[in-house]
């Protein structure tokens, strides 16, 4: 098969050319025209459910809408999990699905459930609705406006029905959030001593509105020729109308609206706040749909709103198009990944060069380079692969091993031209170039698949880990397999033309025959000590081994983003307007701070059901200038030292994506997650905190908070069932009054062009403004009687819930920590260590940890196990390739010489493995095993074909016939990756930095100890019998 291969492309040369060069065609343009993101999908299918409950408490949304809506899921085929929260007005449901099972499916089966689920919701209860459809990263766009002459609600104004359409007429967008306080709305501002002057209820305020309020259509009339449409307009379009509407009649005379309330623009109950600098300010915070691309999406944002601004600033509006934009990490991380690919592939073909010193062979192994990478973009993007920061690190530490089989086979066929020039008979120049090419094929292919063999576990890990490496090592196993079809096809033919016919040189150059020599003086050397340097290596390795379980990470590194996120909380409890003044605070000193170029906070949540939190809450976007790895963490120290001392507040610094990560992995944006479960909410809100107490002082914990903290002051008004039944009420009646007074009662729209308006009826501020006002809320029975609400309902301040969580339907507490300076891993041990001994749960609450610390140890499961498997399969491979069991033996005896020097560079680094490093071990395996499978190949070829005897002098010499071309696979390996390990730790470069610095160092070992030991272990334990009478021993 493969003679037939090399036969076709040595005879049919030009067809060869022709499909390199439109590969490399179709390769440039799938690189220009592909899916830019910064990382792949990540994240499991997810589908949301939120369910709005005006004026229902956190405990009886639990009740009520939550647990109704997660019985009716539970069966759902292929759920993986489920959490939910209950706040107060609000459910919010989260189903996780197992990997798989698709991104439309769920959501219908979803959506299927919900129907049924809807009829059974409590009165007053809005029908569950269906999050938008997102990417998991989300997020494409945070921008704001400013003005320092239109008032917050022109200013949201402008923000909804200005921005907001443009924007989501941009393909890609899913929605376009707005967090500020001004939404506009007319409201009925009912005085209530005007109500019981006139005898008159909330209830009929709000009937009077709903009757002058409505749009209605009105036929069309027809004749023998025409349609004619009637076309009606009696719509209320400003407060004056409406305050002129007549509420009822009394002795004549009309009773105006505007007689028992004022009737206003006004902006709506606020839920959340966003300023920009400390100044007053509305945010849109974009969201990208599932599949679009994050570049192009940002790309045509910025075209929109670059044109939308002549039109602000024309209004006194400022805009800051740029608050947060994801794109500038996606353009910076590749540009980086480029720049290495791009110094990586210049520094190996310079070393091609010096090594075999002919500008031929230098380019025909060159050549393998772009055209294999191009080949493996190709295919990527035929199965819709994204280009982003893991593809392209797959390419880049693919760099210097897609050259190595065009090496081997160019200086191969070098070698052979030569030796038959120095015949006396030559043989043709096409047999020479075959048979020196199939030489070394068979090894080539059975150590290309070895290495596809050791990727396995990669693409075998679960979860987010599974979805963030299996597309590196998708990316590396195309490259690899693209390098082979280059060496198969086209290495040969470009040999045959380019060096067939033309004189070569008699004699190697002379710097090879001076490292041949040496080198084999060095072997006879190690040959007379062999006891003592087998025994140091072996010690060595096993050293290596005895270090790898002290090894300690994280499971995501620092990402350098040049944007963080700060999660700033206060006592639950406190105002919006609290939330506010104390981000102010912070973002006024953040703003002093040398490389924070703009400080944008939102707080509360956004007017629609998004983003479900508390006033009490707030996020401070930081956005920094340009700046190095290094520069980004001083800055980030100097924020820390900030908000470290702004008193009585919780504060957690992370990056977007992080965050977007930690949240995937645990339904929380921190790294380490306690959850605390059980039945009572008291008993678990009590050990959450006995928990976090516990936490605090451990060395590396940076920020210890609970999710959802109990304490949050509550109005509790309940109905006294006789009292009600005696003043002749309904109970229903009453809870409407009490509603519509505090909450108000949206009772129509109204319609201003394009836009509309709610128009909500509502007690007059000044008389729902404390305690004592609700008691004192007025009442009218159906004979006419006015009841103080007081003489109804006993009215007592509690400690409530501002929010319920469940995790697989059960009540839990999660205690987050974030960490800073220790490994995870570490840190997590000695926290179970101490909750063990120190906290006492009580039977029926137990406590599960989550985040990164699981999600890293199932990441080390899967690669163990996989690993076992690849290693099963990688046995049979090279058994199958060299037919011995001790050849076999000695092939595989590279692993731990890789070994030691990938545990040295880690060592070396600061200790820290990551699962990018632990990839890397893996990555560092299959390469590894390349060179020992071309020297034990090497010595059978030598034995079997040329018939060399086996011993000390033909192992000397098939080790010398190797070393150039190990050496320059080696090297050409190690200067591919060389960029990327320089520059571990940059934008771009924080997981595949650490992967290339342990593929350098055990490539080090593995290359050093192939040379100088594999030899004499295979004089001592090698077999290698002529093929006529081959015997395993």
């Amino acid at each position: 098969m493969l003679s037939a291969v090399v036969g076709f492309a040595l005879r049919f040369r030009g067809i060869i050319y022709a499909l390199a060069l439109i590969v490399c065609g179709y390769g440039v343009y799938s690189a220009t025209h592909a899916r830019w993101d910064v990382f792949p999908e990540f994240a499991p299918p997810i589908t949301i459910i939120q369910t709005e409950a005006p004026g229902f408490s956190a405990e009886q949304i639990e009740t009520l809408v939550t647990q109704p809506i997660e019985n009716a899921l539970a069966g759902v085929l292929g759920v993986q999990s489920m959490r939910s929260k209950s706040l107060q007005g609000l459910s919010v449901v989260t189903v996780l699905f197992e990997q798989g099972a698709g991104v439309l499916q769920p959501r219908q089966s979803v959506a299927e459930r919900l129907n049924n689920v809807a009829g059974v919701l409590p009165a007053g209860v809005s029908p569950p609705k269906l999050s938008p459809l997102t990417t998991s990263t989300s997020v494409v766009l945070i921008a704001g406006i400013t003005s320092a002459t239109l008032s917050k609600m022109e200013l949201y104004d402008v923000a909804e029905w200005t921005l907001k359409p443009q924007l989501l007429a941009v393909p890609g967008v899913a929605d376009a959030i707005i967090f500020g306080d001004g939404k506009r709305q007319m409201q009925v501002q009912v005085d209530p001593a005007k109500l019981l002057q006139f005898g008159l209820s909330m209830n009929d305020v709000v009937v009077a509105t709903q009757a002058a309020i409505g749009v209605r259509g009105a036929g069309f009339i027809e004749n023998r020729n025409q349609r004619i449409t009637i076309g009606t307009d009696g719509q209320i379009t400003s407060p004056a109308e409406l305050a002129a509407t007549v509420l009822t009649w009394r002795k004549g005379r009309g009773l105006r609206l505007g007689d028992v309330a004022q009737v206003i623009w006004a902006p709506e109950s606020p839920v959340g706040a966003a300023s920009i600098g400390g100044d007053p300010a509305v945010m849109l915070i974009v969201e990208s749909q599932y599949g679009a691309d994050t570049l192009t999406v940002s790309q045509d944002l910025e075209k929109i709103l670059s044109a939308l601004e002549p039109e602000l600033v024309r209004q006194g509006v400022t805009l800051k198009p740029d608050i947060f934009k994801p794109a500038d990490f996606i353009v910076k991380a590749t540009d980086h990944l480029r720049n290495a690919l791009f110094i990586g592939a210049v520094l190996v073909v310079v070393v091609l060069f010096l090594f075999l010193l002919n500008f031929r062979t230098a380019i025909i192994s060159a050549v393998a380079i772009p055209l294999s990478l191009l080949l493996a973009v190709v295919v990527m993007k035929f199965f819709n692969i994204t280009l982003n920061t893991m593809t392209l690190g797959g390419l880049a530490i693919a760099l210097g091993e897609v050259v190595d089989d065009a090496i081997i086979d160019v200086e191969n066929i070098y070698r052979r031209l030569r030796e038959n020039n120095a015949r006396s008979t030559p043989l043709p120049v096409f047999q020479v170039v075959q048979q020196a090419s199939l030489e070394v094929r068979s090894s080539v292919v059975f150590a290309t698949f070895a290495v596809i063999l050791v990727f396995l576990p990669v693409l075998s890990l679960s979860g987010v880990a599974g979805n963030l490496f299996a597309p590196l090592g998708i990316a590396y196993i195309l490259a690899v397999l693209a390098s082979l079809s280059v060496a198969l096809i086209l290495t040969p033919a470009m040999s045959l033309g380019l060096l067939a016919n033309k004189r070569l040189d008699d004699a190697e150059p002379r710097f090879q025959a001076w490292l041949k020599a040496h080198y084999r003086k060095l072997l006879v050397r190690v040959e007379t000590r062999a006891r003592t340097v087998i025994f140091l290596v072996a010690l060595f390795c096993l050293a290596a081994l005895a270090v790898v379980p002290f090894l300690r990470g994280n499971f995501i590194p620092e990402l350098k983003e040049g944007h963080y996120i700060l999660h700033v909380g206060l006592v639950p409890g406190s105002s919006l307007e609290q939330s506010v003044r104390v981000g102010n605070q912070i973002s006024r000193a953040l703003k002093e701070i040398d490389g924070v170029r703009l400080v944008a906070q939102h707080a509360g949540r956004a007017a629609g059901v998004v983003d479900p939190v508390g006033v009490q809450l707030s996020e401070i976007e930081v956005s920094l200038n340009p700046a190095s790895a290094a520069e980004q963490d001083v800055t980030l120290q100097q924020i820390r030292d900030t908000v470290a001392s702004v008193p009585g507040v919780s504060i957690s610094i992370n990056t977007f994506l992080v965050e977007r990560i930690d949240e995937t992995i645990s339904g929380a944006t921190a790294p380490v997650t306690i959850g605390v479960f059980g039945n009572s909410l008291d008993l678990i809100d009590r050990k959450a905190g006995e928990i976090a107490q516990l936490v605090s002082p451990i060395p590396g914990a940076t920020s210890v908070r609970m999710a959802a903290p109990a304490g949050v002051p509550q109005v509790q008004v309940r109905l006294k069932p006789e009292a009600v039944s005696e003043f002749g009420f309904q109970m229903v009646d009453v809870l409407d009054e009490i509603e519509t007074a505090n909450k108000g009662k949206i009772a129509a729209q109204i319609y201003q062009g394009n836009r509309s308006y709610d128009v909500n009826v509502i007690l007059a501020p000044k008389d729902r403004a404390t305690i004592d006002d609700i008691g004192e809320l007025m009442l009218r029975n159906p004979e006419g009687m006015a009841v103080a609400l007081s003489s109804l309902a006993t009215i007592s301040v509690e400690q409530g819930r501002y929010q319920i969580a469940h995790s697989g339907g059960r009540r839990t507490q999660t205690v987050l920590v974030d960490v800073s300076g220790r490994a995870i891993s570490d840190f997590v041990s000695e926290v179970k260590t101490r909750v063990a001994r120190d906290v006492i749960l009580p039977d029926g609450t137990y406590t599960i940890f989550g985040g990164q610390d699981p999600a890293l140890r199932q990441s080390q499961r899967d690669l163990l196990i996989y690993g076992t498997i690849a290693l099963v399969g990688i046995v049979i491979l090279l058994f199958l390739a060299l037919g011995s069991r001790r050849a076999v033996v000695l092939v595989l005896t590279n692993l731990p010489f890789a070994l030691v020097g990938g545990v040295v560079s880690v060592a070396l680094t600061g200790g820290q493995l990551s699962l990018g490093g632990m990839v890397g071990f893996v990555t560092l395996f299959g390469i590894s095993l390349r060179n020992s499978i071309m020297l034990i190949s090497h010595y059978e070829h030598l034995v079997q074909v040329e018939a060399h005897p086996w011993g000390l002098a033909t192992a000397i010499l098939g080790a010398s016939e190797r070393l150039i071309p190990i050496l320059m696979t080696a090297i050409v390996t190690a200067l591919g990756l060389l960029p990327l390990a320089l520059t571990s730790g940059e934008a771009g470069n924080e997981i595949e930095g650490p992967m290339a610095i342990v593929i350098l160092g055990g490539l080090a070992t593995s290359t050093l100890l192939n040379l100088i030991v594999l030899p004499t272990l295979a004089v001592r334990y090698g077999h290698f019998a002529p093929a006529h009478n081959q015997n395993d021993g």
